[in-house]
């Protein structure tokens, strides 16, 4: 039989197909050759019932996570607020540059925009533009309309989707409202610490929209540990859609003449502070300590 695992704990893994969910253990040889399976994993089982199965197989994935544990990732939902945490261009285009490093599509949603204050409303919008000019799609919700969250639904159709973002930014409100019958322990954010006390001690897989939502504990490392210099680029859209057209094939766009990123730059098809960031990256990269 063949499944996808929607939760794993404690050594068990729970795998549901079109029969229901069963409770599985992995083989003995898993462990021998190093084989973990992750939640999201589609896999071959046996079992005599729903409680007493074993993994068999775990099937090649598409694209796999180390913090949070998942695998098979086919999209990012990545929730920033507007206000309480403010809003941080910074962070975001971080996560999109780890996102986009992992080819899993992100799709930016800026929540509580019914807490902003009416001047602020404005300057979130023109972000939101911006990142739409850049390429990605951009939602911007608030939990006390309805609605402007069920946006999100038509994404979620035959995906399996992660949420990610910072802590405090309302990811566990915004699922509450899309599936009521859950039960997610939600605090209000410490003011002392301006962090949300939520955490999620383990991934699993909930239906949502006709597909897959994984509310993460959310990424433990934000470092670009994997990423090379030549490959930064590639992980901005705006820049990918005309790095081709640079006189230089490995152009890193900082220096070499008749660049056309930063040709777009200067001619403001590209936001200036994109291009920073963009830059600010570039350096973390080449300052990594090497890893043997």
């Amino acid at each position: 039989m063949q499944g996808k695992i929607i939760k794993a704990l404690s050594g068990f893994y729970y795998v549901m197909n079109e029969e229901g969910t069963t409770q599985c253990r992995g083989r003995g040889l898993f462990r021998k050759n190093k084989i973990t399976p992750l939640v999201g994993d589609e896999v071959v089982f046996q079992a005599e019932n729903e409680t007493d199965g074993y993994i068999m197989e775990v099937l090649e994935r598409k694209n796999d996570l180390v913090r949070p544990p998942i695998a098979n990732v086919d999209q990012a939902i990545l929730v920033f607020s507007a206000v309480q945490p403010d809003f941080n261009p910074l962070l975001l285009d971080r996560f999109l540059v780890l996102i986009e490093s992992k080819h899993i599509l992100p799709i930016i949603c800026i929540s509580k925009m019914d807490v902003i204050a009416e001047k602020d409303k404005q300057n979130i919008e023109k972000f939101a533009d911006d990142y739409r000019q850049a390429g990605y799609d951009v939602l911007l919700t608030s939990t006390d309309d309805r609605e402007t969250v069920e946006t999100l639904l038509p994404y979620f159709k035959d995906k399996l989707s992660v949420f990610a973002g910072q802590s405090g930014v309302g990811k566990s409100s915004i699922l509450q409202v899309l599936r009521p019958d859950l039960v997610i322990k939600t605090d209000e954010i410490s003011t002392h610490l301006g962090r949300g006390k939520h955490t999620t001690r383990h991934v699993e897989l909930i239906e949502i929209g006709n597909g897959f939502v994984a509310d993460t504990p959310g990424f433990s490392s934000l470092e670009f540990l994997e990423l090379e210099v030549a490959d930064l680029s590639s992980c901005f859209p705006e820049m990918r859609r005309i790095q081709q057209n640079c006189k230089f094939r490995e152009c890193t766009h900082l220096s070499e003449p008749k660049c056309t990123v930063k040709e777009a730059v200067a001619a403001g098809h590209i936001k200036e502070y994109r291009y920073e960031h963009y830059l600010e990256f570039l350096q973390e990269i080449k300052d990594r300590k090497p890893r043997y």
